[in-house]
């Protein structure tokens, strides 16, 4: 599965009979200017098709009112708080498609739970209760999310996940779900992790958070993967860094204390990939004794390709806002909507990082 310099693997776009080719602004990690203009397109989600005969849901299904968006009061609950790039690029596009849209600034609310998950129940609890009627959920846990679902429920409110999944029933608790294969991103980190190390040597995962199935699916996906494609490589070690960059160099420090010889780091997120860097830098370590793979795409981790430290990326792209406005538009016109949107994610490494830098977030 190698990259294609700049451009999307194969998919065909599909939502209801329409193309969803969609384009969106996103903050970098060194700006705090929305990455529009010529790059946007390029940064744009891109839907697949919907497998034959896959569930789908409509408003008549649903029992839901029509709603016009441009008039609606619309919640948004961010999970993690806007330090990570993932999150500002996700933020900033859910505001500037509304903004886009014609939505009043006052009429959509948005919430940030600072990976508090109980902060996160009580931000959505508190939007139903105030009369929105359309959310838009980034969820910090998979599961939990029962007294959110009552609530949504007597008031015929739909939810839109996005990038995690919650694990209920759709078209009932909740209407989609918009984001990445996750296991298949793991399997793909696998395929790179393997040509960056011969298909041999000992391979340490730095674990995202627990409790959420991106986590769940990425370990797994990668597992599978090296098991079927490099069985010669072994997964020496793993441990949970949080997704965070502080973490993501603490467990790189107690891997390199048991496991100096480590020669490869896969990292559930860039985040953590870049904390990785600064401990192998700090102990010592060159640029290509270590290999490091890692999902998500941001600037920073992009660089790290340019710069040497880090083998491949594989995008998960955050720029939700226009796929997830577009899929409430059409649900409130009566159109089906697939239980699962998956995005198709493009990868980075030596061979487009440069080039594509500025299309990463």
């Amino acid at each position: 599965m190698s990259a294609m310099s700049g451009r999307w693997r194969p998919a065909v776009i599909s939502l209801g009979a329409t193309l969803l080719l969609v384009s969106a602004c996103a903050k970098s990690e060194d700006s705090t200017t929305p990455a529009g203009g010529s790059n946007a397109s390029a940064g744009a989600q891109v839907a697949q098709s919907a497998a034959p005969g896959a569930k789908t849901c409509t408003l008549d299904q649903f029992g839901g009112k029509k709603v016009d968006l441009k008039t609606a009061k619309v919640g948004f609950s961010q999970s993690e708080k806007e330090a990570n790039p993932f999150r500002i690029a996700e933020t900033q596009s859910i505001k500037d498609e509304a903004a886009k849209l014609g939505i009043p600034a006052a009429n959509l609310q948005t919430t940030n739970a600072n990976s508090q998950f109980n902060k996160q129940i009580s931000d959505v609890e508190q939007m139903i209760d105030s009369g929105v009627q359309l959310l838009i959920i980034a969820p910090l846990n998979s599961d939990g999310w029962d007294s959110v679902f009552a609530k949504a429920s007597a008031k015929k409110v739909p939810i839109i996940t996005i990038d995690r999944k919650i694990n209920a029933t759709s078209c009932k608790d909740y209407l989609t779900f918009i984001g990445s294969d996750f296991e298949e991103q793991g399997k793909r980190a696998a395929d790179k992790m393997a040509a960056a190390m011969g298909n041999k040597g000992s391979v340490a995962i730095l674990l995202g958070s627990p409790g959420n199935n991106v986590t769940t699916l990425r370990t797994k996906g990668f597992k599978d993967q090296i098991a079927k494609v490099a069985p010669e490589i072994k997964i020496v070690f793993e441990q949970t860094g949080q997704f965070s960059r502080e973490e993501g160099q603490k467990v790189t420090e107690q891997l390199l204390q048991s496991n100096g010889d480590i020669k490869g780091i896969y990292a559930e997120n860039d985040e953590m990939a870049l904390g990785a860097k600064v401990a192998l830098t700090s102990a010592g370590k060159q640029k290509g004794d270590v290999k490091i793979v890692s999902i998500d795409g941001t600037k920073g981790a992009v660089q790290g390709i340019v710069d040497g430290w880090i083998y491949s990326v594989i995008e998960s792209n955050p720029r939700f806002g226009p796929l997830a406005f577009q899929t409430a538009t059409k649900f409130f016109n009566g159109e089906p909507i697939p239980e699962d949107i998956i995005i198709s994610d493009r990868e980075y490494d030596e061979s487009n990082a440069k080039s594509d830098l500025n299309s990463a977030y």
